[in-house]
């Protein structure tokens, strides 16, 4: 059976309703994000207004084919034995959409499929804008967990490296831990130059902080006053928790919140999604 014009542009109305809730949905969805909009997700959007504006024209204007389908059915409609055959060569609107209309829906198909945020993006969101960030280095930074063991070797853990040099593009962060000789600091800070992480700009040599005792470490953030201090240590997560903003309890098990101000996680990678 035909389908008339009046039906055909039903059908372009309609598209076009549900192509602008689906605009509506995605704006009111970024507006929520405003503030953490970045250059590429705004140009996204202005690309979509773009292909919002042509998919309205192309449905607005008059197709051609369908102006010819609906002269040739007047014409059939004169003859009557020839109207069987006009009726089986017409095709239904809704069987196949003309090639403009379909690119220009796959183009805004595109765009309204998900972006996924960048790790730079995850990290900022996390530390919510925090600019100041204190973290100890055994069990977070080095694949060292005691003292003890630095007077042999000192490993940054490779898969914090990505998270790390993140932190530092944004924050001001300071490195920290108890060593028992001269030596160890120097193993740590030789680790960590081989690592790269002083070749991003973010960190320097001063910014990796030595003391002989934890209640040093603890002193040292107290005078930092950081948006975030990030530990393995319990005790020195529960003292300073009345101090510091937020902290992150690094630990390999799921500990028990002491404070809403309080975080924890298995790893600081895992922390920002990265592992």
């Amino acid at each position: 059976m035909a389908v008339s014009g009046g039906d055909n542009d039903d059908a372009s109305k309609l598209d076009l309703f549900h192509l602008i809730k689906r605009f509506g949905a995605f704006v009111t969805f970024k507006i929520g994000h405003l503030f953490s909009l970045d250059i590429r997700t705004i140009g996204a959007v202005a690309g979509l207004a773009v292909a919002i504006v042509f998919t309205w024209r192309l449905l607005r204007s008059p197709n051609p084919t369908q102006g010819r389908q609906r002269k040739r059915q007047g014409g059939a409609s004169s003859n009557p034995g020839a109207s069987t055959n006009s009726n089986a060569s017409v095709v239904p609107s809704d069987a196949s959409l003309p090639s403009d209309e379909l690119r220009a829906q796959n183009v805004v198909d595109e765009f309204f499929q998900p972006v996924k945020p960048t790790l730079g993006q995850i990290v900022r969101q996390k530390l919510s804008e925090g600019r100041k960030v204190t973290c100890r280095l055994l069990g977070v930074i080095l694949e060292e967990s005691s003292p003890e063991e630095l007077q042999t070797k000192a490993t940054v853990r490779s898969s914090v490296l990505e998270v790390l040099l993140e932190i530092t593009k944004f924050c001001d962060l300071y490195l920290m831990d108890r060593v028992l000789d001269d030596e160890s600091e120097k193993r740590v800070l030789v680790a960590l130059e081989e690592a790269g992480v002083f070749t991003s700009g973010g960190l320097v040599k001063d910014k990796v902080l030595f003391s002989s005792t934890e209640n040093g470490r603890s002193s040292f953030v107290r005078q930092l006053e950081p948006d975030w201090h990030i530990d393995t240590n319990p005790e020195i997560v529960t003292q300073l928790a009345r101090f510091i903003k937020y902290e992150l309890h690094i630990a390999p098990y799921k500990t028990e919140r002491t404070a809403a101000n309080v975080f924890s996680a298995p790893s600081l990678e895992l922390f920002f999604g990265s592992a």
